[in-house]
């Protein structure tokens, strides 16, 4: 059998039939001759029952497969499974109006998947009459256009592109929440309002997802705000842009608010969160009173300024913006560390330790969970370097700031720790965690004996440098970089290797990589092929060179101040 290549594609059935492919399937395992897709615009979908996301843009695209049908539109769609059994795949193409190739003919499929290079899934390449491709891109094409970006084309979809930019252009309130079937939203009571009666007012368009933690904490903090504007009289407004798939979940979640709601799945909610562009939740919208964007995601500003932050205006955030910077310039401490009563921390057996014994020294601020894979994983790294500088400056302490959901998590990960701790439950490290933009773990930050933040980015630091970065100064870090440049004085730029005779490999910084000598970690430093992405550690490089022999190698062979693991730092 022939793999075809794109280079020979004249039609559709003439791939199919290439792969040795001679019928299609129905939903009700009805055999249809490839030939019916001639002269047809075709989207062929890989995708597979396993897949969230694919169920998830399956819903979609039957709507628009229907709706295009439904207008004699000459389009079909053909299903490249990715299913691992043939029960699974005839439970979902039972639900889908369109065609498939046969799960048993596995060889097709995959034949397909070289051939059009899927990499990931859902994925969806549209086809022209004489099987030409369009796009690969089809499953973006019909989340953001849907039927509209029919026949599919590069002038239709550019059409659409310049309509969209118009309406950015020309936003209003209603342009962005009223649709051809509704121009209201709900408020809490299940009562349809206007959008008209929203004009006017500054609206808040808040993107959330019931199930997310991130959401259910901010949430309060948004109620909180949005009642103190209200009762000073503010013409403030907030709509919930649900993007709950549960009903169930939705409504718990909307009757903890107390504001206007899109209704359940409309499908304005998924254009607008493609609209503004959505990278994270949840994301709060600020629409001002003409209806023009005036911030595309509000939540931070909130939770560091709650209602100081209204009207969320560009002047209001520079001025936000100097009071940030005030208030970093007289960060000490005790502010970052003492919240009311609370103005200690534990040691390992529960012992409070008043923060003020703290004062002077350099702390790192660790933020980590026992549920959470890295952070496991750089515990060792971190007590290694803890031990190391603790043996050479007593004026360092770390402090554990736990996200762990219990206590029996949070003692068991403090446990393998030789710091301090803020206790477990402390409201210390949600406020924290808003200070220092903690959005993933581990993260280290480190405070200076001033109590001013010399680095948000410590974790990394230690990763490639460990203890040496040491007090994690910009002074320290140009130290770190001269002797890093000094190590490789006597090093050639560029060596021949017989295990990568295909390119000469060439001296290049590299913060982490595997060796594909000894197939060890590596950092710093690389003989390394960028085209092939081939990488040798410089004592794996260098040891084949005719006639050289460096000092720095040969105490990398005998200090554990040099070659360590197979990781490349300096001696000192």
């Amino acid at each position: 059998m022939t793999t075809p290549t794109k280079s020979t594609i004249h039609d559709l059935p003439s791939i199919l039939s290439s792969t040795g492919t001679h019928f299609l399937l129905r939903n009700n395992l009805l055999q249809v001759s490839i030939d019916t897709l001639k002269g047809k615009k075709v989207g062929l979908y890989f995708a597979a029952s396993w897949c969230g996301q694919c169920r998830r843009f399956t819903s979609v695209l039957v709507e628009v497969y229907n709706k295009l049908k439904s207008q004699e539109k000459d389009f079909e769609v053909v299903i490249i499974t990715a299913d691992e059994d043939d029960e699974s795949f005839d439970k979902c193409f039972s639900k889908m109006p369109w065609l498939a190739i046969p799960f048993s003919d596995s060889e097709t499929c995959d034949n397909l998947d070289k051939l059009f290079k899927v990499e990931e899934i859902p994925h969806l390449v549209i086809l022209d009459e004489n099987g030409k491709i369009l796009t690969d891109n089809g499953v973006d094409i019909i989340r953001d256009y849907e039927a509209e970006g029919y026949p599919f084309t590069p002038v239709r979809i550019k059409i659409l592109k310049e309509q969209e930019e118009t309406a950015r252009k020309e936003q209003t309130l209603k342009s962005i929440l009223v649709s051809s079937s509704r121009d209201f939203v709900l408020s809490t009571n299940g009562k349809k309002v206007s959008v008209s009666e929203l004009e006017g007012n500054t609206v808040g368009l808040y993107f959330s997802l019931s199930s997310y933690r991130s959401c259910m904490n901010f949430t309060p903090v948004l109620v909180d705000v949005y009642k103190k504007l209200k009762a000073k009289g503010e013409n403030f407004e907030i709509v919930l842009i649900s993007l709950d798939d549960d009903k169930e979940l939705f409504s718990q979640g909307l009757a903890s608010m107390p504001w206007y709601s899109m209704p359940y799945k409309d499908k304005i909610c998924v254009k607008l969160a493609r609209y503004f562009n959505l990278s994270t939740l949840p994301t709060l919208v600020i629409v001002g009173p003409d209806g023009k964007t005036l911030h595309t995601n509000a939540k931070e500003t909130i939770e560091d300024h709650g209602v100081e932050a209204y009207p969320f205006t560009s002047e209001r955030f520079q001025e936000l913006a100097q009071i940030e910077k005030a208030r970093q310039e007289a960060q000490t401490l005790d502010s970052i560390l003492v919240s009311e009563k609370q103005d200690f921390v534990i040691d390992k057996i529960g012992t409070k330790v008043p923060v003020s014994q703290l004062v002077g020294k350099n702390i790192l601020l660790y933020f980590a969970a026992h549920w959470c894979p890295p952070c496991r994983a750089f515990l060792p790294k971190l007590v290694e370097a803890y031990q190391h500088i603790k043996s050479r400056d007593n004026n360092f302490e770390v402090i554990f700031i736990s996200s762990d959901k219990d206590l029996t998590s949070f003692d068991e990960f403090f446990t393998a720790m030789p710091w301090l701790a803020i206790p477990f439950g402390d409201n210390r490290e949600a406020y924290l965690s808003r200070l220092f933009k903690v959005y993933g773990a581990p993260k280290l930050v480190a405070i200076g004996p001033n109590g001013k933040t010399i680095t948000t980015e410590a974790r990394e630091l230690i990763m490639v440098h460990g203890a040496k970065v040491y007090p994690f100064t910009n002074e320290r870090l140009k130290e770190v970089e001269s002797e890093l440049e000094e190590m490789t004085k006597g090093w050639p730029e560029k060596v021949e290797h017989a295990l990568h005779e295909e390119h000469t490999l060439l001296l290049t910084r590299r913060n982490v990589y595997k060796c594909d000598g000894c197939e060890e970690d590596g950092q710093l430093w690389s003989f390394n092929c960028e085209e092939c992405d081939f990488d040798l550690h410089p004592k794996c490089a260098l040891t084949e060179v005719n006639g050289f022999r460096d000092h720095n190698l040969k105490d990398h062979e005998t200090s554990s101040a040099g070659w360590n693991d197979h990781v490349c730092v300096s001696a000192s």
